[in-house]
C-alpha cells in the first residue's frame, strides 16, 4: 500500500536506444487553481481532472475541466471550477471511467477523505448538470479500495473486490457489474475461476471483448475473463516476473495496434502478450533495475507506448525516467519537469484527441506530451454515414462507421486509476473560421476495441453556439482522427 508521496522519506534483454530528442513535453498556458491528480477525457472533448492537497498528497473532492481553446489545442486551453464529490467521499486511488451515457463513474478509495482509509462509497458525475450523486456499494463490500476497473465491451462498467490484500476483505475472487440506468449491482463470483484475488491487479480489453490481467499473487500467472459466461482462464505463463513481490504491485499493461499487449512490471521485466497466439514472450529489461511500482503508459498515434519507470531497490522511490516501447526496444525519452522528485505512483497519463499525452503528478504543474511518431491509414476511424446538413443546438445525431472506438484503450494504470478512452469523440472545424468544436458523443454501439470492419455508430448532440456554415467533421479515437467529411452547419 503506497502512502501519499509527501509522506514518504525519501527475461531476454533487448536493445535500449536514444531517442533523437524530437519528442517535447510542454506546461500548460495557464495552471489550474488546484493541484492535480487522476484525470479523465469527457465525450465533450473536455478534460476532467480531480484536485489534489499539494500540501498533503490527498485528494479533494473538488473536479476541474480543462476546456481546449478555439482551435482546439489543450496547451492554450482553460480550466474552470466543477462541482464536488458527496460529502465524505475524496478518494486518492479508486476505480474511474466514462460510460457510454457520457458521465463519469468513480467507485471505492484509499486514503479517503484526508485520511488513511478504505471506502466502498462510490459517485457518478453527470457533466449535464455538473452534478455528483451517491452510488450504493454492491451488498456486503464493507471495502473496494484502490480497485480495478473497467467497461467492457458491451459498456457495462465493472469492478473488483477488494482494493487491499488483508482480512477485512471477504470474496477477493468476486467482481461486480453496475447497471447504470438503475445504480445498481449484480456480483459474480462463486466458482467463476478466478485463480487469485483482484487486490492490485489491472484489466486490459482485448478486441476479443475478453479482459487479460497479469496476476500478483499467483506469480507468473496470467488470467482472462469472459464477459458472456463471467467465468476466468488462464492466460499463461509471462515467462519472466512482473510483479515486484516486495512492494506487492506491478506496472501497467497497454494493447498496442499490432495485437500485442505490452506489460510493464513492478521490476525490471516486461512482458509480451500475443493475442494471436494466446502465449507470453520476454520483453525489453528496463535499464537501470528500474520499474513500475504502480504507474502510468499511454499508447501513442504510432503505436509506441509511452512509460513511466522508476528505482525499485525500495519501495516507491523518487526519480522517474521515461521511455518509449516500440513493439521490440525501449528508447529513452524527455522527462517531464518534476520527473527526478517523483516516484511512478504520482503519475497519470491520458490520451488527448490530438494525438498528444495529457500528464499530471500531483501538483499545479500539468504538461502535454508530443511524440514525433504518427499513425497508419488502416488505424483510423472511418465515417461511413452522417447527415450532410446538421442544426446548431440539436441532440442525437446519428454518425456511424467502423473503428470508433481506436485500437486500444488507450492509457493505463492499473488497480489506482483507470482513464481510458476507447469512445468516439465528435470534431468540428469550421472553414471560415477555423474554430473548432467537439459535440458530446453518448450511447455508443460498442465499447470493444479494434472493431476492425464492423460498422459501428455513436449519437451525439451539436452545442446551440457553434458557428454556422460550411465545416468539416471528423471523428477522433485515442488521438487518431478520420478523414474529414464536409458537413453544413444552419
Amino acid at each position: 500500500m503506497k502512502i501519499p508521496r509527501t509522506v514518504i522519506y525519501i527475461g531476454v534483454m533487448l536493445a535500449v536506444s536514444l531517442a533523437a530528442q524530437a519528442q517535447t513535453w510542454t506546461t500548460l498556458t495557464h495552471a489550474p487553481s488546484s493541484a492535480l491528480g487522476t484525470a479523465l477525457l469527457m465525450t465533450d472533448g473536455t478534460v476532467l481532472a480531480q484536485g489534489m492537497n499539494a500540501s498533503t498528497g490527498y485528494a479533494t473532492g473538488t473536479w476541474y475541466r480543462l476546456t481546449p481553446d478555439s482551435t482546439g489545442s489543450y496547451l492554450t486551453g482553460t480550466w474552470s471550477t466543477r462541482a464536488t464529490m458527496p460529502s465524505g467521499y475524496s478518494p486518492l486511488y479508486y476505480a474511474s471511467a466514462v460510460l457510454p451515457d457520457g458521465r463519469l463513474v468513480a467507485v471505492g478509495g484509499e486514503y479517503n477523505n484526508n485520511a488513511e482509509a478504505e471506502t466502498n462509497l462510490g459517485a457518478i458525475y453527470n457533466p449535464t448538470t455538473n452534478s455528483w450523486k451517491t452510488i450504493t456499494p454492491p451488498s456486503g463490500w464493507t471495502h473496494i479500495g484502490d480497485a480495478a476497473s473497467i467497461v467492457l465491451a458491451n459498456g457495462t462498467f465493472m469492478i473488483g473486490n477488494c482494493g487491499v490484500a488483508g482480512t477485512e476483505c471477504t470474496n477477493q475472487t468476486y467482481q461486480a457489474q453496475l447497471d447504470a440506468a438503475t445504480l445498481t449491482w449484480t456480483i459474480i463470483g462463486a466458482g467463476n475461476g478466478k485463480a487469485d484475488q483482484n487486490s492490485e491487479e489491472g484489466w486490459e480489453l482485448l478486441p476479443s471483448g475478453d479482459v487479460l490481467t497479469v496476476d500478483i499473487w499467483d506469480v507468473k500467472n496470467s488470467e482472462l475473463f469472459n464477459p458472456t459466461t463471467k467465468t476466468w482462464s488462464s492466460a499463461g505463463s509471462t515467462i519472466v516476473t512482473l510483479p515486484d513481490s516486495s512492494c506487492e504491485e506491478i506496472g501497467p499493461a497497454v494493447l498496442r495496434p499490432d495485437g500485442t499487449v505490452f506489460a510493464v512490471g513492478g521490476t525490471s521485466s516486461t512482458g509480451i502478450y500475443s493475442i494471436a497466439t494466446g502465449t507470453w514472450a520476454a520483453g525489453p529489461t528496463i535499464p537501470s533495475s528500474d520499474g513500475v511500482e504502480d504507474g502510468p503508459a499511454a499508447i501513442l498515434p504510432d503505436g509506441n507506448v509511452l512509460i513511466d519507470v522508476g528505482p525499485t531497490a525500495r519501495c516507491y522511490e523518487n526519480g522517474t525516467k521515461f521511455y518509449e516501447f516500440n513493439g521490440t526496444t525501449l528508447t529513452s525519452v524527455p522527462s517531464p519537469i518534476g520527473a527526478g522528485s517523483n516516484p511512478t505512483y504520482t503519475g497519470r497519463m491520458l490520451v488527448l484527441p490530438t494525438g498528444q499525452v495529457l500528464f499530471t503528478d500531483g501538483t499545479t504543474t500539468v504538461q502535454i506530451y508530443t511524440a514525433s511518431g504518427t499513425y497508419q491509414t488502416a488505424w483510423q476511424p472511418t465515417i461511413s454515414r452522417v447527415a450532410a446538413t446538421l442544426t446548431h443546438g440539436v441532440k442525437n445525431n446519428k454518425i456511424q462507421g467502423t473503428q470508433f472506438n481506436g485500437l486500444s484503450q488507450g492509457a493505463m494504470y492499473g488497480d489506482d486509476a483507470q482513464m481510458a478512452t476507447n469512445y468516439p469523440l465528435i470534431r468540428i472545424k469550421n472553414t471560415a473560421t477555423g474554430n473548432v468544436v467537439y459535440c458530446k458523443t453518448h450511447n455508443h454501439s460498442t465499447m470493444a476495441v479494434a472493431t476492425g470492419a464492423e460498422v459501428v455508430f455513436t449519437y451525439f448532440d451539436i452545442p446551440a453556439t457553434i458557428g454556422l456554415g460550411a465545416s468539416t467533421l471528423e471523428v477522433v479515437a485515442n488521438g487518431i482522427p478520420s478523414n474529414p467529411v464536409s458537413v453544413t452547419l444552419e
